[in-house]
């Protein structure tokens, strides 16, 4: 199951680096000296990583785990490892060594400024991922 917001959403998450990213090559191309050319330069690739991986924000739940992919990392949880889904919204887990650990989900954050429409998609992707958690209900065999 993916649970990514609508290709309105996505724009909208990616303008984070397309901005800053139009702004660095405007200012690039009237500087005349290397300095401050190089740190456009910088600033332009950190943008453009910024706005593709702001497009591809999302939450990918299987059966081996929960992959989380953020602005600057994508961290893969095992499922077993999940403790809870706070209201934040972030997955609590434990790794391999047994430090608690939390993983904010960007994806799903809410905020006022936001559209009804767009709070309502996000609420049901958070539902729908704590549905995912619940340990599955076994029916029973039939005779």
């Amino acid at each position: 199951m993916e649970l990514a917001p609508p290709r309105v959403g996505r724009i909208a998450n990616s303008c984070l680096g397309v901005l800053p990213g139009v702004a660095s090559v405007l200012y690039g191309a009237q500087a005349t000296a290397v300095v401050p050319r190089l740190w456009a330069g910088l600033v332009l690739v950190f943008s453009v990583v910024i706005a593709v991986r702001g497009y591809r924000l999302s939450i990918a739940c299987g059966e081996a785990g929960l992959t989380v992919r953020g602005y600057l990392r994508t961290r893969t949880i095992p499922r077993s490892s999940i403790t809870a889904i706070t209201d934040f919204p972030a997955v609590r887990w434990t790794d391999p060594r047994g430090r608690r650990r939390w993983s904010p989900m960007l994806v799903l954050h809410r905020d006022y400024h936001e559209t009804a429409g767009s709070v309502a998609s996000k609420k049901k992707n958070l539902a729908a991922l704590c549905n995912w958690l619940q340990p599955r209900k076994r029916r029973p065999a039939r005779r």
